[in-house]
């Protein structure tokens, strides 16, 4: 395998996880990035075990300090970036009458300022191999509804600031496109089941089973069936798509 490199943020859990160890396929090193060391650790045992070199960066990407020594760790350790992989990031799921102004900031602050942050910081380095980008937006970003208003509100700014980059990058070389995952059983998603069971007088399992029925969906999806999602994107396969966005929902949205 030649020299190939690839950042993914979240890479500690949930779609950044298994996106990072599918990614051991196909790039000689991973760069993984997260809060949680420990959980990185994990992750890099897995990746290593894939067949592929890992280095672990630990930090907040919602701190302003923090693109610009992921690129400059990356580039010092292995002198190149061929793709980057912005998966990091949750938003609160308040009301749109409840939320407070710190919660929209926090909200944007990781997911949406983080992942422009740190696009921009390696793009000098994505311009010289003619990489790729993806952002991780959501299904959401496509009916934005009041009970989560900033997680449909936030992810489709994602998704127009990756189509924002995808204009440069036809003048640069730089493919960039985005994912729109819909229900995903990950770790979050289950941290909310828990949470939202209670106030609806369900049990977690009812509430668990209930879900997909009402979004009219056959079954939740897994972390790997995004992860799959992701390594064709940053493929050589897909190297003519850019400027799209990728839904993978289950046909939980059912415009045309």
């Amino acid at each position: 395998m030649s020299e190939s490199i690839a950042i993914v943020t979240g890479a500690s859990q949930g779609i950044g996880q298994a996106t990072a160890i599918r990614l051991a396929k196909d790039f000689s090193s991973v760069v993984l990035v997260a809060r949680s060391r420990e959980h990185l650790l994990e992750t890099a045992k897995s990746v290593e075990a894939g067949g592929a070199k890992t280095l672990i960066i630990e930090l907040d990407l919602a701190e302003k300090s923090s693109a610009s020594i992921v690129v400059e760790k990356t580039l010092s350790t292995f002198g190149r970036i061929d793709a980057l992989l912005n998966i990091a990031g949750a938003v609160p799921q308040v009301d749109l009458f409840d939320m407070t102004d710190e919660q929209w900031d926090d909200g944007m602050a990781l997911k949406l300022h983080g992942a422009r942050r740190l696009t921009i910081q390696a793009w000098p380095a994505l311009k010289q191999t003619k990489g790729s980008v993806v952002f991780t937006s959501g299904n959401s970003a496509i009916f934005p509804k009041a009970p989560y208003a900033a997680v449909g509100t936030i992810n489709a700014a994602i998704a127009a600031l990756a189509k924002a980059f995808s204009d440069r990058g036809i003048t640069d070389g730089v493919q960039v496109n985005s994912v729109l995952p819909g229900p995903v059983m990950t770790g979050r998603r289950r941290s909310y089941l828990e949470h939202w069971a209670p106030l609806h007088d369900m049990t977690v399992a009812e509430a668990t089973e209930r879900f997909p029925r009402d979004a009219g969906i056959a079954r939740y999806g897994q972390p790997e069936e995004i992860a799959e999602l992701m390594a064709f994107l940053v493929s050589p396969a897909a190297r003519w798509m850019t400027g799209s966005m990728l839904r993978m929902d289950g046909g939980e949205v059912k415009s045309v």
